[in-house]
C-alpha cells in the first residue's frame, strides 16, 4: 500500500486506464471517460466504488454516495498514477464514510449535437448545445428538435446531407464549443450555420477537423 502511494505506476490521459485519485487524504478509483484524452490538464471521470461488481458492494456504493455523481471534471494533477489494488483500503468505503459535498471536481454532463451527414457516413457537427445535467434531459431535448427540424426541413437545406440531432456525451475538453441550453432557437441557429457551410465549397468530411458551426 505504501509503495502504491510513494511509487505509483505511471498514468497519462491517454492511457485510458483506471486511475487514483486524490480526494481529500483519501484515494478513490477514478474511470475516465472515452473521449476526453485529448487536454492534459482536464479530464471527465466516474468515481467508482472500489468493489464494484458485487451485489454487496454496489449496494454499499449506493450508501456512500459512488453513484450519484455521475460524470466529474477532474484536474490531472490530483492523479496519482495508474490504480492499483493496494489503494483499496485508502477509499472512503473502505473507512466507511461517505463520499464529501465537497469533492473538488465539478459536473461534466451531456450535450446535444446537431450533425450534417452524407450517405456514406462522412459529413459534421454544426452546432453543439450543452451543458446538460442529467441524460435523460438531453435525450428530451435531442427529440424535441428533431420534431422541430422535421417540421422546418425547408428552412435547414444542405444538398446531400441530412441534418439529425442526437444526444451525446458531454465534450469536458471541449466546452468552449458548445451553446448554452435554451437561450437561442436551435433551429435559427441551424439555418445561420448551413448559411455560413456552402456544400459547393467547403463540404464536410469525414475528418476530426471542426466545421464553421463546431463554435455554434
Amino acid at each position: 500500500m505504501l509503495t502504491a502511494v510513494r511509487d505509483p505506476q505511471p498514468w497519462a490521459p491517454a492511457d485510458a486506464l483506471v486511475a487514483a485519485v486524490r480526494v481529500g487524504p483519501f484515494i478513490e478509483r477514478a474511470h475516465p471517460r472515452p473521449g476526453d484524452d485529448h487536454d492534459s490538464g482536464t479530464i471527465a471521470v466516474a468515481l467508482i466504488h472500489p468493489g464494484a461488481g458485487h451485489a454487496a458492494a454496489c449496494l454499499h456504493g449506493r450508501r456512500l454516495g459512488y453513484t450519484d455523481r455521475s460524470w466529474l471534471r477532474c484536474e490531472t494533477t490530483t492523479v496519482l498514477g495508474t490504480r492499483q489494488l493496494a489503494c483499496t483500503m485508502l477509499t472512503h468505503a473502505a473507512a466507511n464514510l461517505p463520499l464529501p459535498d465537497d469533492i473538488g471536481m465539478t459536473p461534466a454532463h451531456y450535450g446535444v449535437h446537431a450533425e450534417a451527414r452524407h450517405a456514406d457516413g462522412t459529413g459534421c457537427t454544426l452546432l453543439r448545445l450543452g451543458p446538460y445535467f442529467q441524460t435523460w434531459v438531453a435525450s428530451q431535448e435531442a427529440d424535441r428538435l428533431t420534431t422541430e427540424l422535421a417540421g422546418r426541413a425547408a428552412a435547414i437545406v444542405m444538398p446531400g446531407f441530412t441534418v439529425t440531432v442526437k444526444d451525446a456525451l458531454f465534450d469536458v475538453n471541449g466546452h468552449e464549443s458548445y451553446s448554452a441550453p435554451y437561450v437561442a432557437h436551435v433551429a435559427a441557429l441551424l439555418v445561420r450555420v448551413q448559411v455560413r457551410v456552402r456544400p459547393d465549397e467547403d463540404t464536410p468530411a469525414a475528418s476530426p477537423s471542426p466545421c464553421p458551426g463546431d463554435r455554434g
